[in-house]
């Protein structure tokens, strides 16, 4: 399987889970949309200030996310709306089910 995975737990600061989430829209999603990468940007239903991504695809894909012009100003921006720092863990999936 030539598949990688990442996994982002942020925290955000109280109440600014949505404006996390602006930020995310504003700077990936048009890069997210057009490339092959599959993400999954979720609320936690446990903890209101919990947001944890989820992004499958071939290894130099993820790794070319991080490397985007814009990545340094969204993380500038979330910086200011979470209580601690993100947990980035790589992860290499065993069994992936594909609709496509």
């Amino acid at each position: 399987m030539n598949k990688s995975a990442s996994l982002v737990m942020l925290k955000a600061k109280p109440g600014q889970r949505d404006e996390v989430r602006r930020v995310w829209e504003k700077y990936a999603r048009d890069y997210i949309a057009g490339s092959a990468l599959s993400f999954y940007y979720c609320y936690d239903d446990g903890d209101p200030d919990r947001i944890i991504v989820f992004g499958l695809g071939d290894p130099a894909s993820l790794r070319e996310f991080a490397q985007q012009p814009w990545f340094p100003d969204y993380q500038r921006d979330t910086h200011a709306l979470l209580a601690e720092p993100g947990e980035v863990r790589s992860v290499t999936p065993q069994y992936v089910k594909d609709n496509a």
